[in-house]
């Protein structure tokens, strides 16, 4: 008996002792947990339930030269609200009123509302999504709603901002006004303008808000306040004209849908200043609508054909190895190089004829035999002329994705240089530039041999505060000598004006421009693959320059028309007859003091009228609306006018004596 008794003593003092020290691993461990792992574990349990979350800056606008909008962020808010966290006596006093507020914002019913908020409130659901996208119009309506006006901890306003890029002007000139557009992974896909200059002025910096994990992956706003306020992007004005780029754009469009070609691009460019005034890039999806689909004219490197004609000619008149009067023979309109075939489009040639006249009637042959005679001995010297004028030299554009230009070298053993480069050189093939490549150089030619670099803006503000300002940059101040220079400007000229020419057909008694026609193959290497770019490119007025243009359409249907003067032609001159039309070449009134009859004779009769009408009706029917009612009220008298144009009734009629503020009703239509 005793030694059972001891047993059960030893049995509950070893289970007394093993619970004391359980207990005492217990308080060990809480204290360790309080007071030497406890700061460590705070901040492991905030950083899983609360995290500072970026918010974006406003991206700061793109305008166009005159001011116009042409990329803006527009800020959206998400408005939500924590049913939990306000008191019995607010929820109830304002539940009913702030769902018909609701409903009579998103026309959900009132009761859907109050039922959804009544369950999460009892469910203890601290979020429930109320509107997505506001406007911050809207936002403002919102925080003015029952509950929600007192705010995040009385009322559980809730909200989160971000910001949506919007093109007021639609799709024209997408891709060079561009954007700026980074993935879940940070990878950032930049285009244009927006794309160019946005991490160094539009990008602006991002503020910081505290949230805190509410379950199933949804975080709340701490407070109704950011703990960093966002810092708003710079804004940038552009050189763009938005009404040379509206003409430009349709006018490009409208030769795309007529040829069915594959895509194409205009730039216009200020001769002075190279401001690009006008760009667009048009191609063609897979249900034959166009769009902005690439910067073809900044990213685009081709051969450009006949237009290289007038860079081959500036080489050689600048050599002095060539002269516009020298007489060439196009035989029959062939040449023959190695086996390789030289031809004109003009079946038979044009026989023999000056290299002007060669230039003008774009004659392949022509110009060919020009260049061969002059360099076959020393190419070098070719490709040397090339390089002194720059086109060799990339643009060094902000816009990303501009190639380097491509011209064989004898000198240089990449497998571009063979026995035949210099002669298909001479009329643009082996050679590669994009538009604004080549419009760079026809710009230097109408400025009189000084070549300035395209420019896309004009300067970056704070508000009206100018922060950066972009002047002219010039690339080379002459490029080739002034009679150089003249002679190219003429060529140019007639290439127009002369009824032999490959423009003629765009010239105009009322206005005159100057360019070259160009006309290449594309995919020539493969017959069934074979077909077309067609360009032009030049400059009006053609006397004194302002604007310098280049069309060029890729793939135009064979069937319609393929030729530079065909296709391209057309919408130079659409944007250049436009331009002329529309905008004054001299900008500034040389004098005020000019006499006109007409307008002294009607100032005379209505300072007579007034003179003798001091106090009695004067009859002002059929006078203009407006100088009626001047007319009244300088006799000190009220004046209703209903319509607008000419009056054709008056309430008094005339020698009335008229009385101090009486009303006086005209009717003019």
């Amino acid at each position: 008996m005793a030694t059972t008794e001891t047993n059960i003593l030893n049995r509950l003092y070893f289970v007394s002792g093993s619970l004391f020290v359980f207990a005492l691993a217990v308080v060990f461990k809480l204290c360790s947990i309080q007071f030497i792992q406890g700061e460590e574990y705070r901040e492991l349990a905030e950083k899983r339930t609360v995290k500072d979350f970026e918010i974006p800056a406003n991206r700061g606008n793109v305008y166009s030269a005159d001011g116009s909008l042409l990329a803006t962020s527009i800020p959206k808010y998400d408005v939500g609200i924590d049913p939990v966290t306000s008191s019995n006596k607010n929820f109830e006093a304002y539940i009913r009123p702030l769902c018909d507020s609701l409903q009579a914002f998103t026309g959900e019913s009132a009761s859907s509302f109050q039922s959804k908020l009544r369950k999460a409130r009892e469910t203890d659901n601290q979020y429930v999504l109320l509107a997505r996208d506001l406007s911050y119009s809207d936002f403002i309506r919102f925080r003015e709603f029952p509950l929600l006006n007192l705010g995040a901890i009385r009322g559980g306003f809730v909200f989160s901002q971000k910001t949506k890029r919007e093109h007021p002007m639609g799709r024209i000139a997408e891709r060079s006004i561009g954007y700026e557009k980074i993935d879940e992974n940070g990878y950032a896909t930049r285009v244009g303008i927006d794309g160019a200059f946005g991490i160094k002025y539009l990008r602006g910096e991002n503020g910081k808000r505290l949230k805190q994990k509410i379950g199933n992956g949804q975080w709340k706003p701490i407070a109704d306040f950011n703990q960093i306020e966002p810092k708003d992007g710079y804004d940038v004005y552009t050189t763009i004209d938005v009404n040379i780029q509206d003409i430009a754009h349709h006018a490009l469009l409208g030769q795309l849908e007529y040829y069915k070609a594959d895509h194409g691009c205009v730039v216009v460019m200020d001769v002075k200043t190279g401001e690009i005034k006008a760009i667009s890039n048009l191609g063609r999806n897979k249900n034959g609508f166009y769009y902005e689909r690439l910067n073809y004219a900044v990213g685009e490197s081709h051969e450009p054909g006949s237009t290289f004609k007038l860079m081959a000619l500036a080489s050689g008149l600048e050599d002095k190895l060539i002269d516009t009067s020298d007489v060439v023979d196009t035989e029959k309109g062939i040449l023959s190089f190695y086996g390789n075939k030289v031809r004109d489009s003009r079946n038979g040639g044009y026989g023999k004829i000056t290299v002007a006249e060669a230039f003008e009637v774009s004659s392949n042959t022509g110009i060919v035999k020009a260049i061969d005679n002059a360099y076959r001995k020393n190419p070098s010297k070719f490709v040397d002329r090339l390089y002194s004028m720059n086109l060799n030299d990339s643009l060094a554009l902000p816009i990303i994705g501009e190639p380097s230009p491509i011209i064989p070298d004898p000198r240089i053993k990449n497998g571009r240089w063979s026995g035949i480069a210099l002669q298909w050189m001479a009329y643009g093939y082996g050679v590669s530039f994009t538009p604004l490549q080549t419009l760079t150089f026809y710009n230097a030619i109408a400025n009189d041999g000084v070549m300035v670099k395209p420019r896309f803006l004009k300067e970056v503000r704070k508000f009206d505060k100018v922060i950066v300002p972009f002047e002219k940059e010039i690339i080379n101040p002459k490029i080739c000598s002034e009679p150089t220079v003249k002679k190219l400007q003429a060529l140019l000229k007639n290439v127009v004006e002369k009824k032999h020419g490959t423009g003629h057909r765009l010239y105009s008694d009322n206005f005159s421009m100057a360019g070259k026609t160009g006309t290449c193959q594309k995919d020539y290497a493969t017959k069934d693959k074979l077909n077309y770019i067609s360009s032009f490119a030049g400059f009006f007025p053609a006397d004194n320059p302002k604007y310098s243009c280049i069309v060029v359409i890729h793939e135009p249907d064979k069937s319609v028309g393929y030729y530079g003067a065909d296709v391209s032609g057309p919408v130079f001159k659409r944007i250049a007859q436009k331009i002329y039309t529309d905008t004054p070449i001299i900008e500034e009134v040389q004098s005020l003091d000019f006499k006109n009859d007409v307008v002294n004779e009607d100032f005379g009769h209505y300072n007579d009228m007034a003179n003798k009408y001091k106090q009695l009706m004067p009859y002002v029917v059929g006078m203009p609306a407006m100088d009626a009612v001047a007319l009244l009220e300088n006799l000190q008298v009220n004046v209703k006018l209903n319509g607008s144009g000419v009056v054709r009734k008056q309430s008094i009629d005339k020698h009335q004596k008229l009385k101090p503020n009486q009303t006086i009703v005209l009717e003019a239509s």
